[in-house]
C-alpha cells in the first residue's frame, strides 16, 4: 500500500509547486482530524482511516461524448456552457475548446495540471493565495482593549492541507482585464472507483473589470467508502464580476469535503450558489473575504437531504473594508433520518463602517426523524453598520399539503411542489435556466415524483 509520501513522490511539477506540496503534506501530518470539541465541527464527525486511503485510478481520454458516463451525457444535452472539461477521478477524459475570439482576448480555460505547465507565471501568482493549506486566520480586527474572536482551530485545516499537497487536477480559468465571457464555462467531475479518494482544485481569476461564470458539477454512481476532497479559489479583482455555481450530486457512500473561498476587491461582485444533493456525508465551507471598499457578495445555497445523509454547511462573510454588502440565503430540506447543519458567521472588522450584511437560513422538515442544527452568528467591531441574521426550522405545511391532495394530486407530486416552492426564492435568483431545471429534476427524484 502506497503512503501519501509515496504518492507525492510520483507527482511531477515545477520546483516551487513541489516545495509547496511537501510543505502542505508536512502540515497535514501534524494536524488532528477536527472533532466535535472544535466549534466549527461541533455536529459533524468524519471517520476516516488515512492510512487505508488509496488514490482514484487513472482514466484514459475518450474521443466521443457517447463514451462518457451517462449522467454527464444527460447533462450535456441540457447545459448551456460555452466550453467544458470532464474529469473522471484525477484525469481529464474529455474537453471542448474555448471559442477562438475568447482565446484571442487572452482568456484561459484549461485543466489545472496543464495550466501549471503552460501558464506557470499566472498559476504560481494565485494558487494557494485564497485557500492555503492551513485554515485562514479570519480573526476579526477589533478595537484596542477588546477581545477579538478566536483564531480557527488548526485542525480545521486538516483536509485543506491534504488537498493542497495531493491535488491531482481541476479547472483553471483566467480572464484578463476588461474582458467579459458571456457564456458560462464549466467542469463535470465524476468518480468511478469505489474505496478511493480524489483531491481537486478549482482556480478562477478575474482581473479588473472582467466578468465570468463558472459551473462546477460533481456526480457519480454509488461508491462506498469514497472521498472527494476539494478546494475552490475565487480571485475577484477590482470591479470584476464572478458567478460560481457548485452542484454536488455524488452517489451514496461518498464523503464530500470542500472549502470554497472568494477574495473580493474594490467595487467587485461575487455571486455564488452551492447546491448539495448527493453523497452520504458532505461538509462544504463557503467563505467571502470582502477585501475592497464597495465590494459585494451574494451567497446562495440549497440542499435536500434524505435517507441517512448528513449535510454540513459552514459559512463566513468577512467584511474587512467599508461600504461593502453581503447577502446570504440558505434553504434546506430534511427528510427521513437525515441531518442538516448550518453554522454561519458575519464578521465586521474595525473600520469596516457602512457594512450592510444579511444572513438567513431556512429549513423545511419532511420527517419527524430528521434533525437540523442551525447556528447563525454575528461579530461586529464597527459602529455604523446594518447587520442581521436569522434562522427558522419548520415542518411542511399540512394544510397546504391537504389542499393539493384534495385536488387529486398524488402525495409525492404535492410534496415536490411544496419543496420546489419553498426553494424558489433561491432558484429565482439564479439566472442560469438550465441549471435551475437540472436542480428541479433532482428535487423531483428526491421526493419520488420524477
Amino acid at each position: 500500500m502506497t503512503t501519501f509520501n509515496d504518492q507525492l513522490a510520483q507527482v511531477q511539477g515545477p520546483e516551487w509547486l513541489t516545495a509547496k506540496r511537501k510543505e502542505s503534506l508536512e502540515l497535514f501530518t501534524t494536524l488532528d482530524v477536527p472533532q466535535e470539541s472544535v466549534e466549527a465541527w461541533k455536529y459533524t464527525r468524519v471517520d476516516v482511516d488515512f492510512d487505508a486511503l488509496r488514490p482514484h485510478g487513472k482514466r484514459d481520454v475518450v474521443s466521443d461524448v457517447s463514451a462518457l458516463p451517462q449522467s454527464v451525457q444527460d447533462r450535456l444535452t441540457g447545459t448551456d456552457v460555452g466550453a467544458f472539461l470532464v474529469l473522471d477521478g484525477p484525469d481529464v477524459v474529455y474537453r471542448t475548446e474555448l471559442p477562438a475570439e475568447l482565446t484571442a482576448k487572452g482568456v484561459i480555460f484549461t485543466d489545472l495540471k496543464t495550466a501549471v505547465e503552460q501558464h506557470a507565471d499566472k498559476v504560481q501568482q494565485y494558487l494557494y493565495s485564497v485557500v492555503p493549506a492551513e485554515v485562514p486566520d479570519d480573526t476579526t480586527i477589533a478595537a484596542p482593549g477588546t477581545t477579538p474572536s478566536k483564531s480557527p482551530d488548526p485542525s480545521e485545516g486538516k483536509f485543506s492541507a491534504l488537498a493542497a499537497a495531493l491535488w491531482t487536477n481541476g479547472a483553471f480559468v483566467y480572464v484578463p482585464r476588461g474582458v467579459e465571457v458571456e457564456l458560462p464555462l464549466g467542469s463535470f467531475r465524476v468518480m468511478s472507483d469505489a474505496g478511493t479518494y480524489t483531491a481537486t482544485r478549482t482556480l478562477v481569476v478575474a482581473e479588473e473589470n472582467a466578468q465570468v461564470t463558472f459551473i462546477d458539477e460533481q456526480d457519480s454512481e454509488a461508491l462506498p467508502g469514497t472521498y472527494a476532497i476539494g478546494a475552490v479559489e475565487l480571485v475577484v479583482k477590482d470591479a470584476a464580476r464572478v458567478r460560481y455555481v457548485s452542484i454536488q450530486n455524488w452517489g451514496e457512500g461518498v464523503t464530500h469535503i470542500q472549502r470554497q473561498r472568494g477574495d473580493v476587491g474594490r467595487d467587485a461582485t461575487l455571486n455564488s450558489l452551492v447546491v448539495t444533493m448527493g453523497g452520504t456525508l458532505s461538509r462544504t465551507e463557503m467563505q467571502s473575504y470582502l477585501r475592497g471598499q464597495g465590494s459585494n457578495s451574494e451567497m446562495l445555497a440549497l440542499y435536500f437531504a434524505n435517507r441517512d445523509q448528513h449535510f454540513d454547511h459552514y459559512t463566513l462573510q468577512h467584511h474587512a473594508a467599508p461600504n461593502a454588502y453581503s447577502d446570504l440565503l440558505y434553504k434546506g430540506v430534511n427528510n427521513d433520518a437525515s441531518v442538516g447543519v448550518f453554522s454561519g458567521m458575519i464578521k465586521v472588522d474595525l473600520g469596516a463602517q457602512k457594512t450592510d450584511a444579511y444572513q438567513k437560513h431556512r429549513t423545511l422538515m419532511l420527517s419527524s426523524d430528521a434533525r437540523n442544527f442551525s447556528v447563525p452568528q454575528l461579530e461586529i467591531n464597527a459602529n455604523d453598520v446594518r447587520c442581521s441574521h436569522g434562522s427558522t426550522t419548520s415542518p411542511v405545511d399540512q394544510e397546504a399539503l391537504f389542499f393539493l391532495r384534495s385536488r387529486g394530486i398524488a402525495r409525492e407530486v404535492a410534496e415536490k411542489m411544496l419543496v420546489t416552492a419553498f426553494l424558489e426564492d433561491v432558484l429565482g435568483r439564479v439566472p442560469l435556466k438550465s441549471v435551475v431545471k437540472y436542480i428541479e429534476g433532482i428535487i423531483a427524484r428526491k421526493v419520488g415524483a420524477a
